[in-house]
């Protein structure tokens, strides 16, 4: 019965379903054997390792598990969202790295891996505009940030060393547990959570918690292919269009003389 639960169990198995991690994955991402089930049913006691693990990949307050605080997070504000893994070229310099629609589906769980994220195609762009700090590329899959973004398109972003960092309304790429967004970021009165929104007005805006970000990305330009001229906003169209009507007027002003 929940009543006989300790304070502590109780809070880790909120912790859990929060983050949305099944049991078995949930002590893999701990380094428990097999499933966190003995915790939360209170048949084994939360390990110092577990708590120090708590605190330090979703800044879980050890107080808070124990009741004795009210705060669930310590310091979110500076939560690290810097990259995980970055490498380098001949020339000892940072290379961008490409993150493409399929790549972006292991992306999250494959974030600290060294050998994984090498196998990324990588450049570099010899532009002053992306000196002094570490990029990165992302394809962008939906129509959510339409107009600005369309899909299949690629933004490039610079990394953000952590949470406090971040600025209201400007576009990120959010890296989370389980997935990559390009989103317009919100901070919320409540810390320990920001608001991710969508320019696309169909898609609502979504609340996710700030442990669950593992990387963060400023957007700062894009990569589109495929340009199409759109006869309705196109200024060449329309510059054609109305030499075409001052064209036709000249003609007419001639046939009358």
């Amino acid at each position: 019965m929940q009543q006989n639960l300790s304070t502590a169990a109780i809070r880790f198995k909120k912790v859990r379903e929060s983050l949305g991690f099944t049991q078995q994955e949930f002590a893999q991402k701990l380094g428990i054997s097999n499933s966190t089930a003995d915790i939360e049913r209170a048949k084994t006691k939360l390990s110092g390792a577990v708590v120090m693990e708590l605190l330090r990949q979703f800044q879980i307050n050890p107080l808070w598990l124990y009741g004795k605080s009210l705060s669930q997070y310590l310091s979110p504000e500076g939560v690290s969202v810097m990259p995980k893994v970055i490498t380098v070229n001949d020339a000892d310099q940072e290379n961008i790295l490409l993150v493409s629609q399929r790549a972006a589906a292991g992306y999250p769980q494959n974030v600290g891996d060294p050998e994984w994220v090498q196998t990324l195609p990588a450049f570099s762009i010899p532009l002053p505009q992306y000196r002094n700090a570490t990029y990165r590329g992302f394809q962008v899959e939906g129509d959510s940030m339409l107009p600005n973004i369309r899909p299949n398109e690629w933004v490039l972003g610079r990394s953000v060393g952590d949470l406090g960092e971040a600025t209201n309304n400007k576009i990120y790429i959010v890296v989370l547990q389980d997935s990559v967004l390009v989103k317009k970021l919100e901070k919320l009165p409540d810390p320990a959570k920001v608001r991710l929104v969508s320019l696309n007005a169909a898609y609502l805006p979504i609340d996710v918690p700030v442990q669950t970000i593992q990387e963060l990305w400023l957007v700062n330009s894009k990569i589109s292919f495929g340009l199409e001229s759109d006869g309705n906003n196109s200024l060449l169209q329309q510059l054609q269009d109305s030499m075409d009507e001052l064209k036709g007027q000249i003609n007419r002003l001639q046939a009358d003389e």
